[in-house]
């Protein structure tokens, strides 16, 4: 969990280093990432199943496969494991995610991912190390980093929410390139989460599935 205490001094760095951030702090209030904590497996679950899906239809599915495994709010690998990627697919999921979600089920089961590892190495290692996985590239591995380990200083270059939050804030809401969202955010460091927290509520009012 973060400390409250470094959330508000997250915000007055941000504030005093971005004046158009600085009003949509003012907007939303305090920031609330990483007030409650997560389980990290069921993270990386969740981000598998909301691949290209809505927040409404990735809520959907993911009920879904919780109610087949009997773990309502926590999936564990064991449960997925004694699952078929047929019943795992009739909860709604594409026969990729299903393949996915066992295969991380496997190695989590099996001790070859140790998430209490991930916890211990930098934000590119932890990164690379869940990019191997099938099913989960950089963004997946990102938004884990932010919602799971808590990591203060991520932005994700792939998050549609993010581009179009900062395209909105500086750029009326015209795209702007890599070059220029790395020139603009490198300002927030080492709070780029942070800001991301509000970036999504700017994007068009809809907060990342686990913000």
């Amino acid at each position: 969990m973060i400390p409250a205490e470094t959330l508000r001094h997250a915000e007055a760095h941000l504030r005093r280093r971005d004046r158009r951030l600085a009003r949509l702090i003012e907007a939303h209030g305090p920031c609330t990432l990483g007030r409650r904590r997560r389980d990290p497996f069921h993270v990386l679950c969740t981000s598998i199943i909301s691949q290209q899906l809505s927040s409404k239809a990735a809520d959907t599915i993911q009920a879904r496969v919780e109610a087949l495994t009997g773990t309502r709010g926590r999936l564990r690998p064991a449960a997925l494991l004694g699952l078929s990627v047929a019943q795992l697919r009739s909860a709604g999921l594409s026969t990729a995610k299903a393949k996915w979600l066992h295969a991380l089920a496997q190695a989590v089961d099996s001790g070859a991912l140790s998430l209490r590892h991930l916890r211990r190495l930098d934000d590119e290692a932890a990164i690379e190390a869940l990019d191997a996985l099938p099913g989960i590239g950089r963004w997946t591995a990102e938004m884990f980093l932010i919602f799971a380990l808590d990591r203060l200083d991520i932005f994700s270059l792939a998050d549609v929410g993010l581009r179009r939050g900062l395209s909105q804030l500086h750029n009326d809401g015209e795209p702007l390139d890599d070059d220029a969202i790395l020139t603009l955010t490198a300002r927030w460091a080492p709070y780029r989460s942070v800001a991301s927290w509000y970036l999504w509520r700017a994007a068009d009012g809809a907060v990342e599935a686990w913000a």
